[in-house]
């Protein structure tokens, strides 16, 4: 069940031009209600009259710096030029509008909520919530973009990523939200395991005879995926000579089996996938170009799980429940949850996956998963403190705000206010349970908020 999106008007109380859009929307199907300023969550629309800092800083706000979709949509006779549009796209907003009547805005608000509300039900769907274990920010982010290009296109999909994080899965992912394809066959082809002397064959299939051995007719990964998905893992090995042939299917949809003059048709959706930097393998001469823009119809980062930490826990509780499905408690005592989120991961989810399988072998009886239970290889060298809460990627966002010219004053200002956010949102919108976790008074809390909203207002 869908909640209705949250409407909020920001610059003069024109009650007539407000009424209209609200009036308007309505016919088109879209019921709206009141933003909760104190617990802003889900979908939602902002209308506005100017585009300045203090708009941005509450889009930032209200969209939980991207989690949440929000639409902003100009009133009726606001100028938004490039520079601004783009200022709002980088604060958070999902889109922006600029329409030339009501009605017109309606309909694009309608058709972007329909669009939106079809993936989030895909994303709930159970061959996502089995397989693709994750809430992060990063994670959410880069599968609703997978997802909506999987189910309402058919281009080729290029997933690039570092080893273990998942991008086989996400390929499989692709097969089966694609309603063309998803009952045929999904043809997976390791790159990195085709000899030279075979690869023709493994690719295009042979005819009988056609070479030592070959002792019968066979199909190869093409025939087999007509109608289907190829899925080829680690593209980027491909030798140069195969890569020509390879574009020639993919552009024309033929080819010819090893030792035959018949042209072949095959229809298949094209999955790949890579850790190399194909564009510097392109620079080297180890890659085509002219084929790189071919599967890379759509392409996609398939985040590592350095950057999407909250879902270390609840993947390693999926892979638990995998490895110990009798176990009567799936959970792990407070030292070894910390001992999760706080190690390292180089080869990202599959190295997650080991080390619960290594877990899982030391354990018996029923109950948690205690500190006695992990390998003597993996005791942490000390305790985890609290000066260890600054991650790489926190220094990296200070040095990016820096190397833009943000200052001391607002770098401060933004840390605070994206930790009053965080403690907001995790506390259901609990006012003195988040001060508690910021370390204030409620009322101090309070008037901050009161103070970022008169802020946004003026």
């Amino acid at each position: 069940m869908h909640r209705e999106p949250w409407i909020y008007f920001c610059g003069p109380k024109d009650l007539l031009a407000r009424k209209a859009i609200l009036d308007s929307l309505s016919s088109s199907g879209v019921a709206t209600q009141s933003l909760n300023i104190d617990a802003p969550s889900g979908e939602g629309i902002i209308c506005f009259s100017s585009v300045d800092d203090d708009l941005c800083d509450f889009v930032r706000e209200v969209s939980h710096n991207r989690e949440k979709r929000v639409l902003a949509v100009p009133l009726d006779g606001t100028q938004v030029d490039s520079q601004q549009a783009w200022s709002l796209l980088r604060a958070g907003a999902s889109d922006v509008f600029l329409w030339s009547s009501v009605s017109e805005m309606a309909s694009q608000v309608k058709a972007r909520l329909d669009r939106w509300r079809a993936v989030d039900e895909l994303l709930q769907s159970p061959v996502i919530k089995k397989n693709l274990i994750g809430q992060s920010p990063a994670w959410r982010s880069a599968l609703r973009q997978i997802v909506e290009v999987a189910r309402f296109t058919t281009a080729a999909v290029l997933l690039i990523g570092e080893s273990g994080t998942g991008k086989e899965m996400v390929g499989r992912l692709v097969h089966e939200l694609d309603s063309r394809v998803c009952g045929n066959e999904l043809v997976i082809v390791d790159c990195t395991t085709i000899s030279p002397e075979l690869s023709g064959s493994e690719f295009f299939g042979h005819e009988r005879g056609a070479f030592t051995g070959a002792i019968g007719a066979r199909d190869g990964a093409f025939a087999k995926a007509h109608g289907g998905t190829l899925f080829l893992d680690e593209v980027g090995e491909l030798p140069l000579a195969l890569q020509a042939q390879l574009l020639r299917v993919v552009q024309e949809g033929t080819y010819k089996r090893v030792g035959s003059n018949a042209w072949q048709r095959s229809q298949f959706r094209l999955v790949s996938a890579t850790n190399r930097d194909l564009l510097q393998s392109i620079e080297q001469g180890h890659f085509r170009h002219d084929l790189y823009h071919r599967i890379g119809g759509w392409i996609f980062r398939v985040p590592p799980l350095h950057e999407r930490r909250e879902d270390i826990l609840p993947l390693a509780s999926h892979f638990l429940r995998t490895f110990l499905p009798d176990i009567s408690v799936a959970d792990f005592d407070l030292p070894v949850r910390e001992h999760l989120i706080s190690r390292p991961y180089p080869g990202n989810v599959r190295d997650l996956r080991q080390l619960i399988a290594r877990i899982c072998s030391r354990h018996v009886g029923p109950g948690p998963i205690t500190i006695g239970d992990l390998p003597e290889d993996e005791y942490p060298a000390g305790a985890p403190t609290k000066e260890s809460w600054r991650h790489p990627e926190f220094e990296r966002s200070i040095a990016q705000a820096l190397s833009l010219g943000v200052g001391l004053k607002e770098i401060s200002q933004g840390a605070a206010d994206t930790a009053t956010h965080i403690a907001m949102r995790e506390g259901n919108g609990n006012l003195r349970d988040a001060a508690r976790r910021l370390g204030v008074t409620d009322r101090a809390l309070q008037m901050r908020r009161a103070a970022r909203r008169r802020q946004n207002d003026e």
